[in-house]
């Protein structure tokens, strides 16, 4: 009869404490998507792994307001500020969409101190893509 290995921790791995405290990030990559109602920034690292994010909508607005330019404002200044913690010196900053908060979001970056690398626009443009409904005849 086999013996019953003893176990270290109630843990699987043995791992103590969270992970997620312990990460330096001194490069990221931020993405703010801003829509006519909303306007949501994700920060990742370098390889693409969500590191913090918020929204107008998390950052306490609600309907019509979260499509302000203050709301994306208050939303960029929510994402940044954790990083800016755990030691965020550098980034990359990808706007996607066409909303009111893309200047908002990025004067907000800009007033973290974080130093940016480049500034990219990648809204997706189609190339004459889906044709268009028929023309309405009334």
């Amino acid at each position: 009869m086999a013996k019953a290995i003893p176990r270290r921790s109630s843990r699987r791995n043995g791992r103590i404490g969270s992970r997620k405290s312990a990460r330096r990030i001194p490069k990221g990559v931020i993405h703010v998507q801003a829509s006519f109602n909303n306007t949501i920034v994700t920060v990742t690292d370098v390889r693409g792994r969500v590191v913090s994010w918020s929204s107008a909508g998390t950052s306490g607005f609600k309907g019509t307001r979260r499509g302000t330019p203050f709301a994306a404002e208050t939303a960029a200044s929510n994402a940044i500020r954790t990083v800016v913690d755990r030691g965020m010196l550098r980034a990359e900053v990808m706007i996607k969409g066409p909303g009111l908060g893309r200047d908002a979001a990025l004067r907000a970056i800009l007033q973290s101190g974080i130093l940016l690398t480049f500034v990219r626009d990648v809204t997706p443009m189609p190339h004459n893509g889906c044709r268009p409904p028929k023309k309405r005849r009334v």
